[in-house]
């Protein structure tokens, strides 16, 4: 019932920046954190940031001063902006998010995820 989709993800320069965003559909109740993970080939997947209903942002220590995690509840969309972008900064990105679903229910959703990849 309930969905995420992700956007924004591309190819880009090192140094560039790119704005991810996530749409949160269907039967939604309540949305408390959401947030952003992403994957390498290799490696296992990492946060990168997230962000609490009260505004609460925590975020990765390899991306701190570079990226930044905002949220429009009207739209339900979680955006991640990306600058000063590393080639080590590419990965496939997924948004999650902690949705209130009813009857007291919540349930942790995923993204099918956006791939970022930066050039040196």
């Amino acid at each position: 019932q309930v969905q995420l989709v992700e956007s924004g993800g591309g190819l880009v320069q090192a140094g560039g920046s790119l704005r991810l965003s996530c749409v949160v559909s269907g039967r939604i109740f309540s949305i408390n954190a959401m947030g952003w993970h992403r994957q390498a080939p290799g490696k296992q997947r990492e946060l990168v940031a997230s962000i609490t209903s009260g505004s609460i942002t925590d975020y990765g220590d390899s991306v701190k001063g570079r990226f930044t995690i905002s949220r429009d509840k009207t739209k339900n969309t979680v955006y991640l902006q990306m600058n000063s972008l590393k080639p080590e900064d590419t990965a496939v990105y997924y948004c999650n998010a902690d949705i209130g679903v009813g009857l007291g229910r919540h349930v942790g959703s995923w993204g099918q995820g956006t791939q970022v990849t930066v050039s040196p």
